[in-house]
């Protein structure tokens, strides 16, 4: 979805398609996309990233006395909203965050993963590539435009209408996404029913990023013209499959797919098992960032699909990291864990450092399990020395403070503010008390 766009391409597409404002798009450490919008007559100002805003109005950004940031967009994510119309268009430059310093925040997930990507560059690599599978659920909105727990459908995996009712809600969301220049590859029904995936074609790490965060607008602005929310919610409901949100990545040298070996009879350079290593041995200490709400350790748990074991198969799909069938240039490793509440950019720059490290390391790779691991004992699991994921967010927590590899992706700043928020946000939901706990024991005791 890139485009070579320069500063006066984009002048003339904004005056020839009428845009009347321009969306300067970031994201903060919570994944939230936030913006400023400035009228057309601010384009150049903009275009030189001189436009300001209050960094201590953002979640974990900067105190007050040091709040002044600058916008600076890339020009290759200009794009005009496809709905936007009437008195004049909507356009859209994702930008990244800069000090009065002219230094790039340290706080900015996007300027984040620049650096880790950086180092990856450092070591000899030229793209990390990303190709995710993002769910959703569609639920009806009630007579006051309120989200329900209704869903929309009956449908299950694959399923078409009449069963799927969400099937022309999905179809308008992916002619929003191509009008946007998203080369989709799958629309479907998912397993639960009201639950959906649309997958697009995999980018280099900071574009796939941005697309999610543009994909996740487009879903929840279509969702509603048709009367229903869209949530990416990890497991909105009891009993049925959660949302997950695979992280397809690939390592290039080059022109050359750097996790693929011809002479291996599994396909698999010493890179990427390396590589696949450091990820076994992160995957607690990374589980926070791409698991990052309380309600994701309410989707990690066996039977519903999503992994709750940290093992790799290139058969099953029980363990948290799978290896896809496609070799040559698709060679890739599908880490299965991530939810769709991830900032995207903090759980990529998490997931390529922990691969790095095992690069560098050499870190071993276990043997793969190509058993039900759902259908295994903790005793037979345990001889295999198949550790668990963590399973409520606290203990991921502990977890990421235990590991400095994924600390030193995050960087101090978004680290400190990261855990800090979570931990709140443990505390919070720990005082509460549940419907089913009045339900278990008020009677009981």
């Amino acid at each position: 979805m890139k485009n070579n766009y320069t500063r006066d391409d984009i002048k003339r597409i904004a005056e020839n398609e009428n845009v009347r404002y321009i969306r300067l798009q970031f994201t903060d450490i919570l994944g939230t996309i936030k913006n400023v919008e400035v009228p057309i007559r601010q384009l150049d100002k903009a275009l030189d990233g001189e436009m300001m805003f209050d960094g201590s109005s953002i979640e974990g950004f900067v105190r007050i006395e040091e709040s002044d940031m600058y916008l600076k967009p890339d020009l290759e994510t200009w794009s005009i909203f496809p709905w936007t119309a009437g008195k004049g268009k909507v356009a859209r430059l994702i930008c990244d965050i800069y000090t009065v310093d002219g230094e790039p925040f340290e706080g900015d997930p996007r300027s984040n993963l620049k650096r880790v990507l950086k180092e990856m560059e450092e070591m000899g690599y030229s793209a990390f590539n990303l190709g995710p599978e993002p769910e959703f659920f569609l639920f009806k909105l009630d007579e006051n435009g309120h989200p329900t727990r209704e869903l929309n459908d009956q449908g299950g995996y694959f399923d078409l209408a009449p069963t799927d009712l969400g099937e022309n809600c999905r179809r308008d969301i992916v002619l929003e996404l191509e009008d946007m220049g998203f080369e989709i590859e799958a629309s479907h029904h998912e397993v639960a029913q009201g639950q959906h995936e649309i997958d697009f074609k995999y980018e280099d790490a900071i574009s796939a990023c941005d697309n999610i965060q543009t994909f996740k607008l487009i879903v929840k602005t279509v969702a509603r013209k048709h009367n229903l929310h869209a949530t990416f919610m990890p497991k909105p409901l009891f009993g049925i499959n959660g949302s997950g949100m695979h992280f397809n990545v690939s390592l290039f040298r080059g022109e050359e797919n750097a996790f693929y070996d011809e002479n291996d009879s599994f396909g698999l350079s010493q890179e990427m098992r390396h590589f696949m290593g450091g990820i076994l041995k992160h995957a607690r200490g990374f589980t926070a960032v791409c698991n990052p709400i309380v309600n994701s350790y309410k989707r990690l748990v066996p039977g519903y699909e999503a992994p709750s074991y940290i093992a790799w198969s290139g058969k099953n799909r029980s363990p948290l990291l799978r290896i896809p069938s496609s070799r040559k240039l698709s060679t890739r490793a599908e880490i299965r864990s991530v939810d769709p509440a991830a900032n995207p950019y903090l759980a990529l720059a998490v997931i390529l450092k922990s691969g790095l490290d095992g690069i560098k390391n050499e870190i071993g790779l276990p043997e793969p399990i190509n058993v039900n691991l759902y259908e295994m004992t903790r005793e037979e699991r345990e001889a295999l020395g198949v550790e668990d994921l963590p399973s409520t967010l606290y203990t991921a927590l502990k977890a990421l403070k235990e590991d400095a590899v994924v600390q030193d992706a995050l960087g101090p700043h978004i680290m400190r503010q990261f855990y800090s928020n979570k931990t709140v946000e443990w505390d919070m939901y720990r005082a509460q008390i549940s419907e089913w706990e009045v339900d278990q024991y008020l009677n009981q005791y």
